[in-house]
């Protein structure tokens, strides 16, 4: 079976805001104890999701293969408390578990730092605590941020 691989703004394909704000929360949200607490987390996520749909600093690729998620990634204008003085910012990289290891955040790469070129971006900006994993896609190294993630960029 020949794969089909596709990339999508969120705000085009909605059906699977609902699986990408439950993997966010699991992935990056505060620990839950109760399940009312997960949908409570995971419905605010969406709620945020959909309230930036019209910001021009705001955008949510996903990677579609055979019309299931693979993963997504987003430009935020802002990424936490440290460096609110950098914009915009590269976030959220993620790919689901079974699709890992196959190339897949390359094409999520390649596709965020396209958008962000579009938007005539000359530089987009990541933190991340991930170690000489960011760096062979581009990423240099800006500084060590006080909350103990490594401070990078990316030239468009």
């Amino acid at each position: 079976m020949v794969n089909n691989l596709k990339i999508y703004n969120l705000k085009d394909r909605q059906e699977f805001i609902n699986e990408i704000a439950y993997l966010t929360q699991l992935e990056w949200g505060k620990i839950v104890k109760t399940k009312k607490e997960l949908e409570e987390k995971v419905q605010k996520k969406i709620n945020k999701i959909k309230s930036n749909f019209n910001n021009d600093s705001y955008c949510k690729l996903i990677l579609l293969e055979n019309n299931k998620l693979v993963g997504f990634i987003s430009i935020f204008p802002q990424d936490g408390d440290e460096r609110t003085d950098l914009s915009p910012w590269y976030s959220t990289m993620y790919v689901k578990q079974e699709y890992r290891k196959k190339g897949y955040s390359r094409i999520l790469n390649n596709a965020i730092l396209e958008e962000a070129r579009k938007r005539n971006y000359k530089k987009i900006y990541l933190k991340t605590n991930l170690k000489n994993y960011y760096e062979k896609f581009g990423a240099k190294f800006i500084e060590k941020l006080k909350n103990g993630e490594n401070l990078y960029y990316f030239d468009l």
